[in-house]
């Protein structure tokens, strides 16, 4: 019995540990609470300052595709790193898609490819979607930090999640068979794989 109290108060001893957390972690989750509360405050005093302009704001967050890698790029340089310094993700390989043959398909190309080839992000960014897409099927799309999202489609096997960070030349998946539907948008426009690549 003696031993069990014992036990008992040695553990409640543990409880009672402060846990150290340094000034610099508390000084950057402040920054980080007081710019979004910031952010917040002005987008308020913005929408109710007119009709208008709440109209233009609605019309903007619901149409408009929010460039979350230029603003982590832009974040970065004035406050540091968003994520964790410790990454898990490992580069397989770099470089551009090997592939057979090209053609014209809907918005983009359709890439013959070896059966179940591995298909790596062409460029780091933000995985923005992923899911069936008509045409294209089981479908993957990156934001890249260049400001072009990049779409692969005809995936099994995704190992990226929505809203992931991916550096270039990780593997997001697999085909199903020989062929790889890839879309390129920057700017509004359709870009062929090989000017992206030049």
């Amino acid at each position: 019995m003696e031993e069990y109290l014992n036990n008992f108060k040695n553990k409640k001893k543990s409880f009672k540990t402060p846990v150290k957390v340094s000034k610099k972690k508390i000084n950057i989750f402040i920054t980080k609470f007081m710019l979004a509360i910031i952010f917040f405050l002005i987008s308020v005093i913005f929408t109710n300052f007119s009709d208008k302009n709440l109209l233009l704001y609605k019309e903007y967050v619901f149409t408009e595709s929010l460039p979350f890698t230029k603003i982590k790029g832009w974040y970065e340089d004035l406050f540091g790193e968003v994520l964790p310094e410790g990454d898990n993700t490992q580069t397989v390989f770099n470089g551009k898609l090997i592939y057979k043959e090209i053609s014209d398909y809907y918005d983009g190309e359709k890439l013959v490819v070896n059966s179940n080839t591995l298909v790596n992000s062409l460029t780091s960014g933000v995985v923005v979607f992923s899911g069936v897409k008509e045409n294209y099927g089981n479908t993957v799309i990156i934001q890249g930090i260049d400001g072009a999202d990049i779409w692969y489609g005809n995936l099994q096997n995704v190992s990226v999640n929505l809203y992931d960070y991916v550096e270039a030349g990780t593997v997001i998946g697999e085909t199903i068979d020989d062929l790889l539907y890839l879309v390129i948008k920057k700017d509004n426009e359709f870009i062929k794989y090989e000017d992206y690549q030049s």
